[in-house]
């Protein structure tokens, strides 16, 4: 039986961080449906993320342990806050609005699609058979279930168009993060929140949207720090270990978890489509974590600053005294080859015929 612990399965680790972060996500879907009745979509957004920046403020690392969000970093973390903390959340908050709780987290599968797209686009991120068949699974289990509301009728067309729109921003969100990923979680979780709060807090100003009531608002802020900032900060520390693509794919599993709440909370809309859809989504992830991509590679000469440990193989640099577990400086990696189960991380991203 093949060993699945994380050195010599490093998707292990990734996928459990990866799912982790969809457990999350997927739970806030259809609390966010019944917290925010009645509310505009941009205040809605704006609570979320303001939970989810005061997450980020609460779980940010001593200096010294996570590498510093840089002033460099401020465009990237511009567009993320624009697609990822406004236009994501304020499309499903308006798509909550006009379609089935169920129906909006089944939708959601299609962000792993867009995130492995783009992800394959613009990182170039190896993606081998197994991959391929794990995102085939995925995507084919989003259209099993996504065929099972077909008999919804028309009226739910538009709130179905609304969050797929979420499934695009959240998609080219989760691609830009990935420069970032190496970055302190809890200051990234901060920046993006904080810019995405202010924007949608200013929208809703101008839109002359209700205020909530004080129930409303604790509980979206509550929802806000676990599936948007704990989610977000587990899906950062997911994609330093295991890339974008396959990061995406796991946490394709948010939209099933979603459904399932959504059911216990006294939706009877499903049928066998979900279960099919549900098994097929497992297999992907399954296939997922049982990856094991390993050959003989070349590391190039590396200069650059993050969290790290000196027993993962790659961080053999002398300190005096030698630290014990995570830090963070610059650092300097010499050219090295050598021969090691891998997945397309910070220090794997080298190319293949």
């Amino acid at each position: 039986m093949p060993s699945f612990d994380s050195e010599h399965r490093p998707a292990v680790k990734g996928g459990l961080l990866a799912l982790s972060a969809a457990m999350l996500f997927g739970a806030s879907t259809p609390l966010v449906q019944r917290m925010g009745a009645g509310l505009g979509p941009f205040v809605t957004a704006a609570l979320l993320y303001a939970g989810a920046a005061a997450l980020g403020v609460l779980t940010r690392q001593p200096v010294g342990r996570e590498a510093a969000v840089r002033r460099s970093d401020l465009p990237r973390l511009l567009w993320m806050a624009l697609f990822g903390a406004a236009v994501g959340p304020v499309a499903l908050a308006w798509g909550l609005q006009h379609t089935s709780g169920t129906s909006a987290s089944l939708m959601l599968t299609l962000e792993a699609v867009f995130t492995a797209l783009f992800a394959r686009a613009l990182y170039a991120e190896v993606m081998d058979r197994r991959v391929w068949i794990a995102v085939i699974l995925l995507a084919a289990g989003g259209a099993v279930l996504i065929a099972d509301r077909g008999d919804a009728g028309d009226a739910q067309s538009w709130g179905l168009l609304a969050v797929i729109a979420a499934t695009v921003a959240w998609g080219v969100d989760n691609t830009l993060s990935r420069a970032v990923a190496e970055r302190d979680p809890a200051q990234v979780v901060v920046a993006k929140s904080a810019l995405g709060m202010l924007l949608t807090l200013m929208l809703s100003r101008f839109a002359g949207e209700p205020l909530p009531s004080w129930q409303q608002a604790i509980s979206l802020l509550l929802i806000g720090a676990t599936g948007y900032g704990l989610s977000l900060r587990m899906y950062l520390l997911a994609q330093r270990a295991f890339g974008a693509a396959r990061t995406g794919s796991v946490f394709a599993f948010a939209p099933f978890i979603g459904a399932a709440i959504a059911v216990l909370m006294g939706d009877s809309s499903l049928g066998w489509g979900t279960l099919v859809g549900g098994l097929l989504m497992v297999a992907g992830i399954v296939v997922h974590l049982g990856e094991r991509h390993e050959h003989q590679h070349l590391h190039p000469a590396l200069d650059h600053e993050h969290a790290h440990r000196h027993d993962d193989g790659h961080h053999d640099h002398a300190h005096d005294p030698m630290p014990t577990g995570s830090h963070s400086h610059r650092h300097t990696h010499a050219a090295t080859r050598h021969t090691h189960a891998h997945v397309p991380n910070l220090h794997h991203q080298h190319g293949h015929e």
